[in-house]
């Protein structure tokens, strides 16, 4: 397909969006349309380098509003859709699952409303080049033993009111390729980290509470399994299915980084003890590690087969798990002003125990 010339960015100011747009203006030559609600996730500053860009343009649109979809797609005029914009927290699914199901559900839909009106006004070249790239989870897939691997034909299982709206939006994109003829790619990635993770997140979140010495709650006995893949590989990754990608097709984007929880949160804090001033009488921060009651539902293992994305796309991810979180761990300790105001909204309070009775 020809390069896209401008391409429309939901929830770029989130944390994977953020890092798919600083790789679109450093090293394409494409204009870049953010479409952002700004959420409590969004971060101010993850896109300071590339803002006086005039290849970027901002326009503050929540995805459920069919009337503003309308107008940027007219306004700005793309030949690609990047669909990351979502509620992407398990454990606030679980509390709240109704934000959930409007954004990742209903947003989906009335962006693939809007994108098809788009692209039914397109000339035939344009039509060819058009792609809708719809950015997903392995979390679709349930919960794997202790062996196999996700690959682009697990059949779904979701667990969580998260899985399960990302699942349901899976579909209504497929559905949209095959009904509408809507140029559709679609790609499920593992779990990411990297600079500017909002600090609910297992990483960033033990990150921040190990640096100032507090207790590191691990969910369960910590031997739930997840595929680690750094924020820029991923971004990458998508950028190579977007511009190289077969319409129709998924691919599954992972890094080879396979991890128990509990080793992810001692590997942590092995690096804060080398990296970050020691706690109060020398302790280890490992002895900050304890065990609490298990999230509801919590699958016990993710792993991803990356190989069609690598064997047809010729991508791979260029960090591994150890030099990804050195580089994690070292922007975080760099980053303060970034992350201390965002204490103030309370987000290393635990969420998601399921007993808050909370139906939105």
């Amino acid at each position: 397909m020809a390069t896209p010339k401008t391409v429309l960015v939901t929830g770029g100011a989130g944390f994977i969006g953020s890092a798919v747009i600083r790789l679109l203006i450093a090293e394409t030559d494409v204009r870049v349309v953010n479409v952002d609600k700004l959420t409590y996730a969004a971060s101010g500053t993850a896109l300071a380098e590339i803002e006086d860009s005039n290849r970027y343009a901002f326009e503050q649109v929540d995805i459920t509003d069919s009337a503003a979809l309308k107008r940027v797609f007219e306004t700005h005029d793309p030949d690609a859709v990047m669909h990351l914009a979502a509620e992407s927290h398990v454990d606030r699914s679980i509390d709240g699952p109704e934000a959930f199901i409007q954004t990742n559900i209903i947003g989906t839909f009335r962006l693939l409303q809007a994108a098809r009106q788009h692209f039914g006004g397109l000339d035939d070249d344009r039509k060819a080049a058009f792609r809708f790239h719809h950015i997903s989870t392995d979390e679709v897939f349930g919960s794997l033993g202790d062996e196999g691997m996700f690959t682009e034909e697990t059949a779904y299982d979701p667990r969580s009111p998260y899985s399960a709206s990302k699942a349901s939006s899976d579909h209504l994109v497929r559905a949209w390729g095959e009904t509408y003829g809507l140029p559709v790619v679609l790609s499920n990635c593992s779990n990411n980290y990297g600079p500017f993770h909002f600090p609910e997140k297992l990483i960033p979140l033990m990150i921040i509470k190990g640096l100032r010495g507090e207790e590191l709650p691990v969910y369960g006995d910590g031997q739930n399994v997840r595929d680690w893949l750094f924020v820029e590989d991923h971004a990458r990754a998508l950028w190579t299915v977007l511009s190289k990608g077969a319409a129709g097709e998924s691919y599954n984007i992972g890094g080879h980084n396979e991890m128990s929880n509990l080793a992810v949160v001692q590997t942590i804090c092995d690096l804060l003890d080398r990296h970050a001033p020691p706690l109060a009488g020398g302790r280890s921060r490992r002895e900050l590690i304890t065990f609490v009651t298990d999230r509801p539902g919590h699958d016990f293992r993710y792993a991803i087969d990356a190989a069609k994305i690598e064997r047809d796309l010729g991508w791979t991810p260029r960090e591994t798990f150890e030099s990804g979180i050195e580089k994690t761990v070292t922007w975080y300790l760099e980053n303060a002003v970034w992350w201390q105001p965002l204490l103030d909204r309370n987000v290393l309070a635990r969420v998601g125990t399921g007993t808050t009775g909370k139906t939105g």
